[in-house]
């Protein structure tokens, strides 16, 4: 159902929604990538993930089957660091699942690492899970109540105990159905038995999922057409909204779970999450950004004597800006690539350091000139601050700033880390007050209409919720003190 209405509330994540985060920028959700019918099943899934390594930076898992034994190897941290030549040797089976994380619900821990791994009356079950079930807390009251003991506090949990709890004569399909039927929010799920992987999409299709086949016959699921590309997979099509897919010896089998929504595709994965070289709901990300960047020159064009990105967020935005609006591109800022997770945090003293460390202007290049920044977001407004200081002091005449998307007023329930409506500026602040709050000589946001028009699809198909406030699912009562731990 459409809800009208717009909610203020936090995101589902308070490990992470806290006073002092050192990253303002949107998190990603979660990657997902699985493949059956392969001998090296576990090392093409690591490969997936490493494709879907934007996708969740936080921790890394694969569970393999042999038909026989299921083996997994679970861990904190990024894919190349969680799996060893060893473990991916350990790994045996021509099925594989894997996850790579961001907590959007549950706490940052192993614990809560995926894919999910149970057993019940002898069928092995994992579940690896992008998205944000918005009547979490429902289900798992109902499910503690029959007995169930849970040990996380993530959302693919609570779908291995729906499935447990199905008619015992159901078939797999007839199971995921009425799981699926329980299920209220964002869900692209993939779920590995001992024999079979089964792909499902929630009715509203909010994350992607895209099917592929190997060059053995074999096949691939993942979040992303990227991964498809670096294990050198034909893509096939998308998983679509609703849709039950399960792939065994006997091929693919679809079904539906018998729900009808209207489809709510994230637009967000276009502004800023899916990688450039993924196509996503059937749309090219690159060339969408282009037009982004197009549109946002039509609408509100400025004289300056070139457009610049702050690598890498804007990149693809600038090109099209520059290419519509006749200014210059250049690359007025230079980004340091080898500045790792473990980069030692400065002192207070020096708590500017670690945003040159990264980002460093260019001072002869830029000094008297007038310049467009382009960047495909604002969130809090505090990584736009400390950008804007460090043109001007370097003697940067005029700073202008266009984003390639509406103002960012409000939470995503559906697998988005976005803050509380308090912490987004555009929640708190007309765009005249962010304009001064970042010290800039004029700001202006790409339009809702002209967002859709750069994806080239009609705009019933997206979700917008967090540029309008309305939101396609509405999350239950008690979803928000869940997220927050309550």
């Amino acid at each position: 159902m459409m809800c009208g209405g717009s909610f203020d509330r936090l995101a589902t994540d308070s490990s992470v929604c806290v006073a002092g985060r050192q990253d303002h920028r949107p998190r990603e959700e979660c990657g997902v990538c699985g493949i059956f019918g392969h001998e090296d099943a576990s090392r093409i899934t690591y490969f997936g993930l490493y494709a879907l390594q934007h996708r969740g930076q936080e921790s890394a898992g694969i569970v393999a089957s042999d038909r026989e034994r299921v083996r997994h190897r679970k861990g904190m941290g990024l894919v190349s660091e969680v799996f060893s030549e060893s473990d991916l040797s350990s790994l045996t089976g021509d099925i594989a699942v894997g996850h790579v994380r961001y907590s959007t619900t549950g706490e940052s821990s192993i614990i809560n690492a995926q894919p999910f791994l149970a057993t019940h009356q002898g069928q092995v079950f994992a579940v690896a899970h992008n998205g944000n079930l918005v009547n979490i807390r429902m289900l798992r009251d109902e499910l503690e109540k029959k007995g169930s003991i849970f040990q996380s506090t993530m959302d693919s949990e609570v779908v291995v105990h729906l499935l447990a709890r199905q008619n015992s004569g159901a078939t797999l399909a007839e199971a995921c159905a009425g799981m699926m039927r329980r299920l209220s929010g964002a869900y692209s799920m993939l779920l590995m038995t001992r024999d079979s992987m089964v792909a499902m999409r929630d009715p509203n299709g909010f994350r992607p999922l895209c099917l592929g086949r190997l060059g053995n016959g074999g096949y691939i699921v993942a979040s992303e057409t990227c991964a498809l590309d670096l294990v050198e997979a034909e893509y096939i099509r998308d998983i679509e909204p609703g849709e039950i897919l399960i792939i065994d010896d006997n091929g693919l089998h679809s079904s539906r779970c018998g729900i009808q929504a209207k489809p709510s595709y994230c637009i967000f994965e276009h502004v800023y999450f899916a990688r450039p070289d993924s196509d996503i709901f059937g749309i090219n990300v690159y060339e969408s950004r282009k037009r982004m960047g197009e549109i946002l020159a039509r609408e509100s064009g400025v004289d300056a004597d070139f457009v610049m990105p702050f690598p890498d967020s804007g990149n693809y935005a600038a090109i099209g800006y520059s290419r519509a609006s006749g200014v210059p591109l250049e690359m007025g800022v230079i980004r340091n690539h080898y500045v790792g997770r473990t980069f030692i945090q400065p002192t207070q003293s020096m708590r500017d350091f670690s945003v040159r460390v990264k980002l460093n202007p260019i001072r002869s290049f830029l000094k008297g000139k007038r310049v467009v920044i382009i960047e495909d977001s604002i969130i809090r407004g505090t990584t736009g601050k400390s950008r804007v200081k460090s043109l001007r002091a370097v003697g940067v005449r005029e700073v202008h700033m266009r984003i390639s998307c509406p103002p960012t007023k409000f939470p995503c329930f559906y697998g988005i880390d976005f803050p509380s409506g308090g912490e987004l500026i555009a929640n708190r602040r007309s765009i005249g007050e962010i304009r001064d709050y970042l010290g800039l000589d004029s700001l202006a946001y790409l339009s809702i209409d002209g967002l859709v028009e750069a994806t080239g699809v009609a705009e019933d198909c997206f979700c917008k919720a967090c540029f309008d406030g309305n939101y396609p699912v509405e999350p239950d009562r008690t979803f928000h003190k869940f997220a927050l731990g309550q």
